[in-house]
């Protein structure tokens, strides 16, 4: 998932852009893959790449929030101590995921970051292949998104 998007000043409809390798797809004077690469080797920030393909009124902007589902990631890590709705919907996720992994400890969801929630994380991490410190960062919440959306094939209904 992205939590990046592109803007303009006093532009509301979707900024696009062109995928263009170079190789296989030429489109002069357009952003491509080797293009960007030969900016950055030149030391050209994201920015700037975007600026010199698409003008100066180009801004890179992150997402407060990122909709859909499942819902998005609190924006601060979870761990023992923590509580809110943002635990208990994590705690529902490794539950239901616990169901089909079950070597990850099933827990029950009451909105409180203890060390059963902990220890259910760690070994969702272990599982994972993500590092194991039993704290939900950006990149564990996700994960544990993605793999609730599997195991419930939630996206099927959409």
């Amino acid at each position: 998932m992205f939590a990046n998007y592109l803007s303009r000043p006093n532009v509301k409809q979707p900024i696009l852009t062109q995928y263009c390798d170079g190789e296989r797809v030429s489109c002069p004077n357009w952003l491509s893959q080797w293009g960007s690469k030969f900016l950055g080797d030149q030391g050209y920030s994201a920015i700037e790449i975007l600026r010199y393909y698409y003008g100066n009124s180009m801004y890179i902007n992150e997402a407060e929030e990122i909709s859909g589902i499942p819902a998005s990631w609190p924006r601060e890590n979870l761990q023992v101590g923590s509580s809110g709705d943002k635990v208990r919907q994590i705690q529902e996720q490794l539950a239901r995921i616990a169901q089909v992994y079950t070597s990850i400890p099933t827990i029950t969801p009451d909105g409180i970051y203890g060390p059963a929630t902990r220890r259910a994380v760690e070994n969702f991490q272990s599982v994972f292949g993500l590092p194991v410190t039993g704290v939900i960062d950006y990149t564990t919440w996700y994960k544990i998104s993605e793999i609730y959306v599997a195991v419930t094939r939630i996206a099927e209904l959409y």
